[in-house]
């Protein structure tokens, strides 16, 4: 049963005696400090490591920030360099817009020619055709003055003569003409068996 309560100094009951785990390690702190160690120390170290090479680029990098700001004489004359910069970009947008319009001018009567000449091509079809002329003929025939007109100044070429590759007789349909060889067709009627 339960005696009489005994003071923080009083002797342990009899039968009572310490845990042999108790006897055997008296700081158990040490002993997990230098297991944490053991099992994760490269771990650690490369954590220590990676901190210090990153507050030593962070370091460097604010270190270098103030040097790239202008100063007082600089803060000065940037208005000054922004405004050129400012005006050459101008400058330089009015000379792309001016070689633009340019093309575009030549570009466009480039097309009034083509329109033109076009207008005068119909022109000359329905008077050809009024007239009762075939208009593929005087097509072909402007078309040679043209020709003729570029290739005065250059110097003409002359053909040579190339025979035909038949003769003027040869009609394939009718097998004339052709040579010895000459297809003709089977006779129709019941085909002969038994």
């Amino acid at each position: 049963a339960a005696g009489p309560r005994r003071g923080a100094g009083a002797a342990p009951p009899p039968g009572w005696a310490p845990c042999r785990a108790a006897r055997a390690h008296p700081r158990p702190v040490p002993v997990a400090v230098g297991s944490v160690l053991s099992s994760y120390g490269w771990y650690m170290l490369l954590a220590v490591v990676a901190v210090y090479l990153l507050v030593q680029k962070v370091s460097r990098s604010l270190a270098a920030r103030p040097s790239a700001r202008p100063g007082a004489a600089e803060a000065a004359e940037e208005p000054d360099v922004v405004v050129r910069r400012q005006e050459a970009l101008a400058a330089a947008r009015l000379r792309m817009q001016e070689e633009l319009n340019a093309q575009a001018e030549k570009y466009k009567e480039k097309q009034r020619q083509l329109e033109e000449e076009r207008r005068r091509q119909k022109i000359a079809m329905w008077e050809s055709m009024q007239e009762g002329k075939s208009y593929k003929g005087n097509l072909k025939l402007n078309q040679q003055e043209a020709e003729s007109g570029a290739s005065a100044s250059a110097v003409p070429k002359s053909k040579p003569n190339k025979k035909p590759l038949r003769g003027g007789g040869y009609n394939p349909l009718s097998g004339e003409g052709g040579g010895t060889c000459s297809w003709r067709p089977s006779r129709r009627g019941p085909s002969a068996g038994g």
